[in-house]
Formats: structure tokens, C-alpha cells, sequence
């Protein structure tokens, strides 16, 4: 059983009632998971506040109630502690309880609009194929070594988060690759949290929904650099024109990388083909599997932190180079002489990186198809400007559902059509239902032509109405690529 007063450590406390040599079984934050003899943590959640539900945490047996303001009706029977921010008060007490994992272990934090799913998935595979043994938490999935946690979230609730790294820890992990959203950054997922460094790599038109303006998008992003410790290192691309704003005021060590730009980690894309990526980096010319001059970002992104690490470069090159991006980012079906790309673009810079990546490897003669949806309940600023590139961008494009969870999925369609203009509309569809419109997309191919579906990458489900229902871009495609060569 832990102490109270040792699980308080360097939390900031505003007040106490009660006895802090109380003992503790577990911590919760929600209330339904309280048991006899827990702490429960009153947080403000986007949805909930945790305040409300007190008196149901005390009544399933919690004997001690950390809280931003303390209950007017006091139970003598339990400890109340009083603190500024339960968010980060519970990041702080769950590294304490799991016994700080992230000071036995080098932990990397990946922030950015696009590339951070791809960034922490190759330095996890990267590290593995050098002999060590490490963990993964990503959007796609959570690994402990090459043991597959299902993800729920991009960056897991702070109690899972450090659960997650004392099982690495205790599973013999030397590193950690994570992905900091900006939710997580801002809702303190991360505090508790000693790291070893982080990763900047780019800033585009994203969430809009849930931080309302740029500019605190950009502070949210901005936040993890800001609480880096002297030690650690932080890695930006300075080819975006707000690389250097993230790490502003960072106590870190500031590297840079980039395409363009003098930087620490520079590269020159040599050739760029459907079937890979000709890097040249100080001097050596070096094949990659991955496709595109984002994946090149991504990469230089993957190189700098590992030689931040301690690791040798010319190692790192060599391995990297036999390495896959990950699941859903860019993935390759190719049927009958048509070729399909299942890609997780959701944003508007994402779907042009992806179109323009297409467009710079055609040969003239295929034509470009394009299936996209926007999801429900989210910003709903970025539909009409997806819609448009889609078609500009695309012979073809096929505007349908992706994820509309509450919203009707006509409106949601209704909102992309609105960035279409009346001469571009000849060669756009509209196709609510995904399954027939991705049917569609590989009725209209041809051999030699690129299908992209977009939106949904590694996800395997649809979200309608609350309910998830099983959908596989990837398994659609090449269900009915695999029909149309058998015809």
C-alpha cells in the first residue's frame, strides 16, 4: 500500500483535511472505477467535471479526495487535499505511484500536426532492429517491445501513460517513443513526466474545433518544449516558419533539421518514386522505402534524435534504410496493374502533402482518383478546404463519410461541396456511403491509374451515431481491385 503524503510528492497543494499518512490501494479519475481504499482525482474534463462526482467516489469507498476546491459538505472519514490543477496533480501522483518509470528509461515526446505517428513508429522499429529493447505509444497501436497494446487515444490518460512505462520499464525498455497531441499537452497527459527529449515536426490547420484559434493551437504545441527540462534535447524543423517559435524560451538543447534550410540534420531528396525515397545526407546517398518529401522530414526527424541519443550515425543510416513507415501512412496495394494508397491524411496540409507526393511520381499518362471524407464533430473549417484539394489536385475525386459519428453525414458532405468551384464540379462525385464509394473509385480505374483513399489510414472502423462499426480501407480496396482483375 502507498502513503498519501509519498504520492503528493512535488504536487503543488493549496490546502489539506484529513490525515496524509493515509494509505492508498490505486488512484482513479473516473468515478466508476473507484474501490475501497482509493484517491480519487476530481478532474475538469472537456465533457465532465470530476467535482460532481465526489460524493459517488466516497459512497464506492475512496478515503481520500484530491480536488481544485474543497466539497462543502465534509465527510470526516475521508482525506481531502486541495490543489490549483487536478490534471497535472494526477500526472505527478501517477508517476509516483508506478515509482517515476521515466527516470529509469529515455523517453522521446513527437509533437506536430503531421508526421508524429510516423516519426515514433520508425525510431520504435528503428531502435528494436539496433538491439534494444523499447516502447511505443502512438495512435496505431502501444507497444512493449514487439507486444501490440491496443491504443484508444493519440497520447494515453496520464495514469496509463505512466502504468504503461513501469511495464516497459519492468519488461527491460532502455527507450520510449511517444506521441504528445495537443489535447494531451494542454490536459497535462503528460506531466509526471522526465524527458529525454522532443521532436518538432511541422504546424498546419488542425483542431481548430477544440483549442478555437491558431495561436493556441500553436501555444498548446508550443507548451512541451516550454517544460523541458536543461538535460534533454529539442529537435525542430526549422523548413516550417514556426520551427523555431516551438523551442522560444526552451531550457533544452536546440537542434534543428531540415530540407531547405542550414540546419543540424540536412538532407537532398536525389529521386522520389512510387517505389521509394533516394535521400543524399552529408555526402552518402541512401535508398529509403517510404515515399514523399514529408516522409524525407520524417526521417531527418528520426536521424536526429537517434544521434541525440548517442547513437552512430552511419548504423542508424543503414538500418533505417530497410525500414517500413507505419500502418496506414502511405500504404501501397498494388492489383491487376492499378495502384491504391491507404493514407491516415485527415488535415488539409496531410491531403496536399499526400496529392502533391502522387503528382511528383506519375509518369503523364494514369489518371489520380480521390476518396475523401471529413469526420463529424470536428472542425468544421478544414471540410471545404480538403474538398477542394481533393479535386483540384485529382482527375477524379469521390467525396464521402469518414467517421461522421453525430452529425449527419449529407451535411457533412454539404460542407466539402461548398469549396468546390462550378468548373470543378464535373469531375467530382458525391457517394455517402464509403464502402460504394471506394466500389467506385475502382470501377472508374484503369490499369496504370492511382486510387487514393484518404481519411482513415490505419482505422478499422467507420464511427456512426456512437457505434463503431468494422471498416478497413486497406481490406475494401483490395477486395474489389482483387474482383475487377478476376472479371
Amino acid at each position: 500500500m502507498k502513503v498519501l503524503k509519498d504520492i503528493l510528492y512535488r504536487v503543488s497543494l493549496t490546502s489539506t483535511i484529513g490525515d496524509m499518512e493515509q494509505g492508498l490501494e490505486d488512484i482513479a479519475f473516473d468515478s466508476r472505477k473507484v474501490k475501497e481504499g482509493s484517491a480519487f482525482v476530481a478532474v475538469r474534463g472537456t465533457q465532465v467535471d470530476g467535482h460532481a462526482f465526489i460524493d459517488q467516489a466516497i459512497a464506492r469507498g475512496a478515503k481520500i479526495i484530491i480536488c481544485e476546491a474543497i466539497p462543502e459538505k465534509i465527510d470526516a472519514t475521508v482525506t481531502y487535499v486541495e490543489v490549483k490543477d487536478t490534471s497535472k496533480a494526477l500526472g505527478i501522483m501517477a508517476a509516483n505511484y508506478f515509482g517515476s518509470p521515466s527516470e529509469k528509461i529515455k523517453v522521446v515526446a513527437v509533437t506536430g500536426t503531421n508526421g508524429k505517428t510516423t516519426t515514433v513508429t520508425l525510431l520504435h522499429q528503428l531502435f528494436q532492429a539496433m538491439g534494444y529493447s523499447s516502447g511505443l505509444l502512438s495512435t496505431v497501436e502501444n507497444k512493449i517491445n514487439e507486444e501490440i497494446i491496443p491504443s484508444t487515444h493519440t497520447t494515453p490518460d496520464a495514469l496509463s501513460v505512466q502504468e504503461l512505462l513501469r511495464k516497459m520499464v519492468d519488461a527491460g525498455c532502455t527507450h520510449c517513443f511517444m506521441e504528445a497531441s495537443s489535447h494531451a499537452i494542454v490536459q497535462e497527459r503528460i506531466a509526471g513526466l522526465k524527458l529525454a527529449g522532443a521532436v518538432f515536426t511541422n504546424i498546419s490547420h488542425d483542431h481548430l474545433d477544440y483549442h478555437k484559434t491558431f495561436d493556441e493551437y500553436i501555444k498548446a504545441k508550443k507548451k512541451l518544449f516550454d517544460d523541458l527540462p536543461k538535460d534533454a534535447f529539442a529537435l525542430t524543423n526549422i523548413d516550417d516558419k514556426r520551427g523555431m517559435v516551438m523551442v522560444q524560451n526552451s531550457k533544452a538543447t536546440i537542434q534543428t533539421f531540415a530540407l531547405k534550410s542550414m540546419a543540424d540534420f540536412k538532407a537532398k531528396i536525389l529521386s522520389n518514386t512510387l517505389e521509394g525515397l533516394e535521400l543524399d545526407i552529408n555526402g552518402k546517398p541512401i535508398w529509403f522505402r517510404m515515399i514523399g518529401a514529408f516522409n524525407a522530414y520524417n526521417i531527418l526527424g528520426v536521424l536526429g534524435t537517434a544521434i541525440l541519443l548517442g547513437e552512430d550515425e552511419d548504423e542508424v543510416l543503414q538500418t533505417l534504410s530497410g525500414i517500413r513507415g507505419a500502418k496506414g501512412r502511405f500504404d501501397r496495394i498494388s492489383i491487376g496493374g492499378i495502384t491504391a494508397i491507404v493514407d491516415y491524411a485527415h488535415t488539409p496540409d496531410a491531403l496536399e502533402n499526400v496529392l502533391k507526393t502522387i503528382n511528383g511520381v506519375r509518369t503523364g499518362g494514369e489518371q489520380l482518383i480521390t476518396v475523401v471524407g471529413c469526420g463529424g464533430d470536428r472542425d468544421k473549417t478544414k471540410r471545404p478546404i480538403m474538398a477542394k484539394l481533393a479535386v483540384t489536385e485529382s482527375d477524379k475525386a469521390i467525396l464521402t463519410s469518414d467517421n461522421p459519428r453525430f452529425e449527419e453525414p449529407q451535411a457533412i458532405l454539404d460542407d466539402m461541396q461548398a469549396g468546390i468551384g462550378p468548373t470543378d464540379l464535373r469531375k467530382t462525385l458525391t457517394i455517402v456511403d464509403r464502402r460504394e464509394a471506394i466500389k467506385t473509385a475502382c470501377m472508374l480505374s484503369q490499369k496504370g491509374d492511382i486510387i487514393l483513399v484518404a481519411g482513415k489510414g490505419h482505422e478499422d472502423y467507420q464511427e456512426i451515431k456512437g457505434v463503431k462499426h468494422h471498416f478497413d480501407d486497406a481490406e475494401v480496396v483490395t477486395e474489389y481491385l482483387t474482383q475487377l482483375t478476376q472479371n
